[in-house]
């Protein structure tokens, strides 16, 4: 059995990795940060000796290297979808540049590798995709409008293969993980500051691998809570509130 996880350096990806090495015999580890690869290989390969592990240093963001990336390990079972990251402030005063190369990590690289690797599982009639979205991709984000609008794309980009899966009758499965902030260094990377401490990453990575059986996986009551909120208000009430706790985060 063979995983494949991309931004798997730190965070989310870092924890599945560890998780995911007592199950897999095979895991290939995709990252910029080729340093904070090699340690957790070592890591995993002092726990788990069963588990191959490969490292791969790759720019995603880099169309080309995610075909090669697929070219380089076609044969995988379970692919996650984790690399991304974030911006804040308005719209009209971000970084066009880092709007761009958040849209070619968070959507480009993912939609490329979910297209690939989908065609290579529907084929065999198995395999799993687990897509990295966000609580953000159930709603409007003033003042991080571009990771929203990211992470709006992979729910529904999600949500829309589950129901072409499902009518094939197909065995592949895709599933969406969607929490809400979490403790990691996504918030140093996008300029802002939440007023409370996020989700642990690893409880977060264990709450996903064990909900594999779920589409929609969402950690935490207080996070099921706000999508089911989110979903009874109007659009211009969720960015109105949003703005608000937006504007909050960045004073503090």
């Amino acid at each position: 059995m063979k995983v494949l996880i991309t931004g798997a350096s730190s965070g989310m990806g870092r924890e599945m990795a560890k998780i995911l090495a007592e199950k897999y015999d095979q895991m290939v580890l995709v990252a910029r940060d080729q340093a904070r690869l090699l340690e957790l290989q070592q890591i995993i390969n002092t726990e788990y000796p069963h588990c191959n592990v490969i490292t791969v240093s790759m720019d995603l963001s880099v169309a080309e290297h995610c075909q090669q990336l697929y070219a380089m390990h076609p044969d995988v079972d379970l692919l996650i979808n984790n690399a991304g990251f974030g911006d804040s402030g308005a719209f009209v005063q971000a970084s066009l540049d880092k709007d761009l190369a958040m849209i070619n990590t968070n959507i480009t690289a993912l939609h490329i590798l979910t297209k690939l690797y989908l065609v290579a599982m529907q084929q065999r009639n198995s395999g799993h995709i687990l897509n990295v979205g966000s609580i953000a991709g159930f709603m409007p984000g003033p003042l991080m409008a571009t990771y929203y609008a990211t992470k709006n794309y992979v729910v529904r980009l999600s949500e829309s293969i589950r129901e072409e899966l499902r009518r094939a009758k197909s065995k592949v499965k895709i599933s969406v993980l969607c929490p809400g902030p979490v403790d990691t260094n996504f918030a140093r990377t996008a300029n802002v500051k939440f007023n409370f401490h996020g989700v642990n990453s690893t409880k977060v990575a264990r709450y996903a691998i064990q909900h594999l059986n779920q589409f929609y996986i969402v950690p935490t009551f207080a996070v099921r809570l706000a999508r089911f909120f989110i979903g009874l208000l109007p659009t211009t009430w969720v960015a109105r509130i949003v703005y608000k706790l937006q504007a909050n985060r960045q004073k503090a």
